[in-house]
């Protein structure tokens, strides 16, 4: 029998070859924009130059500068990927579908999280054959991280890790139809950073008729610096590196250094007159917006998009449970936590004290990290949309609990993605001290998760009832 052809799609910027899989075809490393090296890393993305002959498509892409990430006991490298992998030309996507150029099918573009610090299209929760086996075109994004893709600095745009998501979306309107996708039926979704990215979308002019639907993982409306905030952080990486706060300034700097400041940005006090910090101190980049997302989806085409959105109810489990955190917790760290995202603390760790009245420190340290990252902003995008929308918001909340961690984990940030790509059978996602922990998963959680977010893309449904503000409520999965 002989060996079947890889096959290869003429893109507009040139041939691309990819590889054959048991769900389809795969191609990697797909550049949407142009590299950005040197003074390009502050610049907007610029449209790729093309190529001639045949571009090898087989072999993952380099990633973007980050740093590597510990999690203490719990193994995220499925989560993160390899981290910093070298290379100039990571401003790409891979695609998998059922079968290039046959077909208008639904595409599902997928932003990935990370603390806008990290992760890239090579983490393996990434790999997307679950969807290409069920009908549609999947496409996953690297963008820039850290300080070439959010610090604001004079003489650079701002947000250039969300201007490069528009310019994949973008890319993704020109050419998905040559891998069998239609471009008329796009849903972005994403996780963590990458649906606080997608919040930013809704309210961004310059996204409008790029997709039809939109997903918000364990996201927030609300993650946006103020320009104030912004600018603390700024002036500490320019003193850190001993340069003037410019665009101009920092691109003769090469990425070893800008990753080597981290630890210097760290820990940086962001409360102003004005804002808390909405990050709680977890990452100093993120988007940095005058006005929040959620309060600005009128200036975008969030009215004309069907959304679905949602946490999981243990989000904050993640920061505290694999560095001991939740059994070392003290009410004054407790109190510490809510003076980062409260301008009230004392009442507002009384509030959740009321709700669960049984609650150990760590677990009320917990509830109060999960709310002011993603809960709050959620809801506030979920009733925003909805009020313009029309019936088009479904909300989640996701409650299956990971037995990692000896059982401690819980229903913690990250732990609904192995079901959403339906790959929570992998090995590499068990044991102890994988996110998923020693014991299987319920029977059909994870096909039936995937299923819900499979139909979205192709019907604005994922199979309950809209979420109505008169009478808020959220459909329980997994829980």
């Amino acid at each position: 029998m002989s060996q079947q052809a890889d096959p290869v799609v003429e893109t507009p910027a040139g041939a691309v070859r990819g590889v054959h899989t048991a769900a389809g075809e795969h191609y990697r490393a797909i550049p949407y924009a142009a590299a950005p090296a040197g003074a390009r890393r502050f610049a907007p993305p610029a449209p790729h130059p093309g190529w001639s002959g045949v571009r090898d498509g087989t072999r993952p892409s380099p990633t973007a500068p980050q740093p590597a990430r510990d999690f203490g006991r719990l193994d995220m490298v499925p989560y993160f990927g390899p981290g910093w992998v070298r290379g100039e030309e990571y401003l790409t996507v891979d695609v998998r579908t059922p079968a290039a150029g046959r077909g208008r099918r639904p595409v599902m573009v997928f932003v990935h999280g990370g603390g806008f610090v990290t992760g890239s299209t090579r983490a393996a929760l990434y790999d997307g054959s679950a969807f290409a086996r069920d009908g549609v075109v999947l496409v996953t994004v690297n963008y820039r991280l850290g300080v070439p893709g959010f610090l604001d600095l004079a003489g650079a745009p701002a947000n250039r890790g969300l201007l490069d998501v528009l310019a994949a979306l973008t890319w993704v309107r020109a050419t998905i139809a040559v891998f069998g996708g239609d471009p008329e039926k796009v849903t972005v979704f994403g996780q963590s950073a990458g649906a606080t990215l997608i919040g930013a979308l809704l309210a961004t002019p310059a996204a409008d008729g790029l997709f039809r639907r939109a997903i918000m993982q364990s996201g927030s409306g609300t993650g946006a610096f103020t320009p104030e905030q912004a600018r603390r952080v700024t002036a500490a990486a320019a003193t850190a590196l001993g340069v003037e706060p410019t665009a101009e300034a920092f691109a003769a700097i090469p990425d070893e250094r800008f990753l080597a400041i981290l630890p210097a940005l760290a820990g940086l006090d962001l409360r102003t007159s004005t804002a808390t910090d909405p990050l709680a101190g977890l990452s100093p980049f993120g988007l940095v917006l005058p006005v929040q997302p959620a309060d600005a989806l009128t200036d975008g085409p969030a009215a004309d998009v069907d959304l679905l959105i949602g946490t999981n109810t243990e989000e904050g489990h993640l920061y505290l449970v694999p560095q001991g955190g939740l059994e070392s917790s003290t009410e004054a760290d407790v109190l510490a936590t809510a003076a980062r995202v409260h301008a009230d603390p004392r009442t507002a760790v009384a509030a959740h004290r009321a709700v669960r009245p049984a609650a150990t420190p760590g677990e009320l340290r917990s509830d109060v990290l999960g709310e002011a990252l993603f809960g709050a902003g959620t809801m506030r995008m979920a009733r925003a949309h909805a009020r313009i929308s029309g019936g088009h918001t479904h909300v989640y909340s996701f409650g299956y609990r990971s037995t990692a961690l000896a059982g401690r984990l819980g229903a913690a940030h990250t732990v609904e993605l192995p079901f959403v790509f339906d790959s929570a059978e992998q090995p590499w996602l068990h044991g102890d001290t994988g996110l998923l922990g020693p014991d299987p998963t319920p029977p059909g959680l994870a096909a039936g998760v995937h299923a819900a977010w499979v139909a979205f893309a192709g019907t604005g449904n994922p199979g309950w009832p809209p979420y109505d503000p008169r009478r808020p409520s959220a459909q329980a999965i997994g829980g």
